[in-house]
């Protein structure tokens, strides 16, 4: 029996890394994971013909354009990454009869909701990525009815430039660092989200639709912040401000929690508390 394809995008993102660290179990499959240089997801002609050669059996999009603040001003390449790019390997995906994973965002809402988002939430996005993820989202499903969509946030892992690093960087480093403390989320250990999608992927039945995954519990980024200065035990100072004390060209939504009950259910999962996976991710950085 020949092994299967898997085609992940984005190889260079913490998703995509993530994902590539935890693939040796799956023997049955042969993963290609595939960077904007050798694959760009907005090149139609480029997509089609390496779909032509290797008959991809899932396509894990993980490409996306994430410069929050800068995609304000750079408007079009925005879109032509996470809408025009997302449509286009839906079409093909459905083409070639491709089971489609394409990742989005807790930023297609508006952030004013008094209670976790839950999927059929209508979408209402105030900044320009968050309005590129909600049309990517939007071709994916109508370009192709048996994708998965998956909604996460706050995402962070041992690789690239993320929160965590971030203030892992700026702790030993500074003396004292503002953070704001009234935007409410929970974080997503890009680990942990990749081994859902495995789980999607090996699952026994195909479950198409709009599901959302983050870890357990409820924070504001000063919450994420002081765990981590904990981890560490920096002697670092944490001042907790307000989002109008610290301007970004992007708004960011107030309230960006995710209800994860419909995966927890159809997947049979169960999902990490936030500080359990944060120690876990800080074991691995601190161990490297």
């Amino acid at each position: 029996m020949s092994k299967r394809t898997i085609l992940v995008t984005g190889a260079g993102g913490q998703l995509a890394r993530s994902i590539a660290a935890l693939v040796e179990p799956f023997h049955t499959y042969v993963f290609h994971f595939v960077t904007k240089e050798e694959l760009s997801i907005v090149d139609a002609e480029g997509v089609q013909n390496y779909f032509s050669d290797n008959q991809p059996a899932f396509c894990i999009n993980c490409a996306a354009y994430t410069a929050v603040d800068k995609a304000e001003s750079a408007v079009e390449e925005a879109f032509h990454i996470n809408a025009d790019g997302v449509k286009t390997l839906a079409q093909i995906c459905a083409a070639f009869d491709t089971k489609f994973i394409h990742i989005s965002t807790d930023y297609v809402f508006s952030g004013t909701s008094a209670r976790p988002y839950r999927e059929d939430d209508k979408v209402d996005p105030i900044n320009v990525y968050g309005q590129s993820k909600a049309k990517g989202e939007e071709n994916a499903l109508s370009c192709n009815p048996q994708a998965v969509i998956i909604r996460t946030s706050w995402v962070y892992s041992e690789y690239g430039r993320n929160f965590l690093t971030t203030m892992i960087k700026l702790m030993t480093e500074k003396r004292e660092l503002n953070v704001v403390d009234d935007q409410v989320g929970a974080p997503t250990y890009a680990a942990d989200l990749a081994g859902v999608i495995l789980r999607m992927i090996n699952f026994s039945l195909w479950k198409p639709g709009v599901y959302h995954y983050c870890n357990d519990g409820r924070i504001t980024w000063y919450d994420f912040a002081q765990a981590i200065r904990d981890n560490l035990n920096a002697a670092c100072i944490l001042h907790p401000i307000s989002t109008s004390d610290y301007p970004t060209p992007a708004k960011r939504p107030k309230f960006s929690l995710l209800d994860t009950a419909k995966i927890r259910r159809e997947f049979d999962l169960d999902i990490p508390f936030w500080k359990d996976s944060l120690t876990k991710c800080m074991g691995n950085i601190q161990g490297q």
